[in-house]
């Protein structure tokens, strides 16, 4: 089944988004556009970053000694944390789309940035570098 699917009506074009179950919402053509674009933005970019981690991990692996073998853990390790952080934002990107009943019984649209994932990064990132320059000189 697909994930996203054209309703057929006279009404304006709108599609149906599947989540889970029989959960589903309808949403408009600009609203699946900005879905969209979103998922590409956050997620494609987290995914993508762990997934060339992942890879470089498994060439330092493969193609050199077993002296390397402490950099291709870090590197992997590194990828763990960015496909993390990927599953995270994820999640929270699908909470941004959806509207939640406020206290006053009226519908609000939540909107969360990734500040959070990018301090967590930055600090991975950070953590990840020292290591590996520490890493590096223990080698000669």
């Amino acid at each position: 089944m697909a994930l996203f699917e054209s309703t057929s009506n006279t009404s304006p074009p709108q599609t149906r988004q599947r989540l889970h179950r029989a959960r589903s919402i309808v949403v408009t053509d600009e609203e699946l556009i900005e879905i969209r674009a979103s998922q590409r933005t956050f997620e494609g970019a987290y995914i993508r970053t762990a997934l060339g981690q992942f890879s470089f991990a498994l060439i330092v692996l493969k193609i050199f000694t077993a002296e390397f073998y402490s950099i291709g853990a870090l590197f992997a390790i590194y990828g763990a944390g960015c496909l993390a952080a990927s599953l995270f934002r994820r999640q929270q990107g699908n909470r941004q789309f959806f509207s939640e009943i406020g206290e006053d019984g009226l519908n609000r649209r939540r909107f969360r940035t990734s500040g959070n994932v990018v301090v967590v990064l930055t600090a991975l990132s950070v953590g990840a570098y020292i290591t590996l320059l520490v890493l590096t000189l223990r080698l000669g």
